[in-house]
């Protein structure tokens, strides 16, 4: 496992949840809305499962396709690359032969599913990470 590039998946993950939930907040105005951000670990045995999810704006159907593509994204200019999400995507599936799932409802919560083996991967170069 790269430990700093797991952190950098696992912030990004936050700091979506967290502007997620700050927007909601804004546009709604309501003051019995309290923004959420929650994350938990689970052992699975041969895995670990990290889930990551906040009460913020959720990603509609449409949207939540293209999440993992490169320079997608929703933020206005200036203030996201579309980066985030895709390099999540890669690091967690691509360098540690995990796998990142959503479930969202539009308007009520985001919520990002890892799972990572606990074992490591082997590359096709034989060569372990």
């Amino acid at each position: 496992m790269f430990p700093q590039e797991i952190t950098r998946a696992l912030l990004n993950l936050i700091s979506n949840g967290f502007y997620a939930a700050t927007k909601r907040k804004t546009e709604n105005g309501d003051s019995g809305f309290e923004p959420i951000l929650r994350a938990t670990t689970k052992n699975l045995g041969s895995t670990v499962e990290i889930r990551i999810r906040d009460n913020g704006t959720g990603i509609p159907p449409e949207v939540k396709e293209k999440i993992f593509n490169p320079f997608f994204t929703t933020k206005p200019a200036g203030e996201g690359t579309g980066l985030g999400l895709s390099m999540s995507h890669d690091i967690i599936v691509k360098q540690h032969g995990g796998r990142i799932d959503v479930e969202t409802e539009p308007g009520q919560f985001t919520e990002f599913k890892i799972v990572l083996p606990r074992t490591a991967a082997v590359s096709k170069a034989g060569a372990t990470r």
